[in-house]
């Protein structure tokens, strides 16, 4: 990682300069406009979080079903599709959705710049129940590509947290942010605590049933994105099509332009690798490890989005303090021990083990956002928001891949392998944060 590291000032300063000149000249780079003073600013991050919490509800309600689905359901067509192993399959089902993700998260945030992030709430949105009511369709047929392809597609449209992170950020100072996106990470975790409780409680009920209901949790979102938000679309249309504008405005172009945002990048997903290891996979490892079912899987998980929740709402009382960076770093590290610590612990210390790893991930995901909003504000907070979402799902998909053929061994060793990719990830941010605090 250290082979990234900018090796003179010349490099920050040049990042800087970029940033400036993007400020500048910024219009396609930015955020559309400035927004109104708001009359009601905390009553506004309510709606924010309460719409966060369902679309994320939404999201995470299927991934506590698919070990049992496929490690544990029928041997048909389905589950052992072309002769595969079950572990391959559901990796895949795993990784398509993320990657989908990854592909949407390109432009969503970013075309939330130039639209609005409204606008592009409620096609995502809509797209996404859609999506859902897909995936259904797709595991009554026992139909596994279709159920591949519909968990892509549904993913295309999920890239949403970039945006609603955007919409806070432009609401600083009206709304303090590393305070507003703690509370949010508190409604993303509640929101992944009510979805794998739905999931793995209406699982017997029938594989579909899940998905019918993140369909409708859908329609609240709907609603509340109507009536609760205000409407910010630009004051002035930017120049380009739309295609342009999403080919320039990508965030991945960010890597390009920036030294220090592309050392941020890699480091980032070395430790969201290791961050998804556990959120991929621990449904796995309790059923191999514990023998858990569907309802088990499901409460350990509410109980860890709990502890991540509470963690959360704390660090929003104590605010980002005067080292932001160092102390999201700190907390890299903690996870990472944690994940090494999973790898070998027996099934009754892992099962504590997996909600107490939630505190630590909750403090750098409040602090670390907050940061980079502030210190790359110039590129569009859509822009900056994206690149986090971006590289999270990337780092989603690649351990899902490989988790998913690890699985046939032991998740002891999918655990093992994100522990260690956290650990070099967290000793890099220190070093890191030395350099750009």
């Amino acid at each position: 990682m250290s082979a990234v590291l900018p090796t003179s000032e010349s490099s920050e300063s040049a990042a800087t300069a970029g940033a400036t000149a993007a400020a500048a000249t910024g219009a396609t780079a930015s955020a559309a406009a400035s927004p109104a003073p708001l009359r009601h600013p905390h009553l506004l991050l309510w709606a924010v979080c309460a719409l966060a919490l369902m679309s994320t509800a939404g999201v995470a309600l299927p991934y506590p079903i698919l070990a049992p689905i496929f490690v544990g359901g029928p041997v048909d067509g389905f589950t052992h599709f072309l002769g595969l192993r079950p572990e391959l399959l559901m990796g895949l089902a795993l990784a398509v959705n993320p990657a989908g993700i990854l592909v949407g998260s390109l432009v969503i945030g970013p075309m939330s710049d130039r639209y609005g992030r409204r606008r592009v709430l409620s096609v995502t949105i809509t797209a996404t129940l859609v999506g859902y009511g897909l995936s259904a369709f797709a595991l009554a047929s026992r139909d596994y590509p279709l159920f591949v392809l519909s968990r892509f597609a549904t993913g295309l449209t999920e890239g949403n947290v970039a945006v609603v992170r955007a919409l806070l950020a432009d609401w600083h100072p009206q709304l303090e942010r590393t305070r507003s996106f703690a509370w949010l990470n508190a409604s993303l975790y509640i929101g992944w605590l009510v979805g794998p409780l739905l999931g793995g409680l209406t699982l017997p009920w029938g594989e579909a049933v899940p998905f019918i209901v993140a369909a409708v949790v859908m329609l609240p979102c709907l609603v509340l994105l109507g009536f609760g938000l205000p409407d910010d679309r630009p004051v002035a249309k930017p120049e380009g099509g739309m295609l342009a504008a999403m080919r320039r405005q990508q965030s991945l172009g960010l890597i390009a332009q920036d030294p220090v945002l592309r050392h941020l990048a890699l480091l980032q997903l070395a430790y969201t690798l290791g961050v998804n290891a556990l959120y991929e996979f621990a449904p796995l490892w309790m059923l191999q490890q514990a023998g858990l079912d569907s309802r088990g899987i499901a409460l350990v998980t509410a109980v860890q989005c709990a502890a991540m929740t509470a963690a959360s709402i704390f660090a929003a009382r104590i605010g980002s303090g005067p080292t932001p960076l160092h102390r999201a770093a700190r907390f890299a590290v903690v996870a990472a021990i944690g994940l090494l610590a999973l790898s070998l612990a027996p099934s009754w210390m892992g099962l504590a083990l997996i909600p107490l790893l939630g505190i630590p991930l909750s403090f750098y995901n409040a602090l670390m956002p907050a940061w980079m909003s502030d210190r790359f504000a110039a590129y569009g907070q859509g822009r900056v928001m994206g690149l986090l979402t971006t590289v999270f799902c990337l780092s989603n998909t690649l351990i899902a891949l490989i988790g998913g053929a690890l699985g046939m061994l032991s998740a002891r060793w999918i655990m093992l392998l994100g522990g260690t990719m956290c650990l070099g990830a967290a000793i890099g941010f220190i070093r890191f944060a030395r350099r750009h605090s």
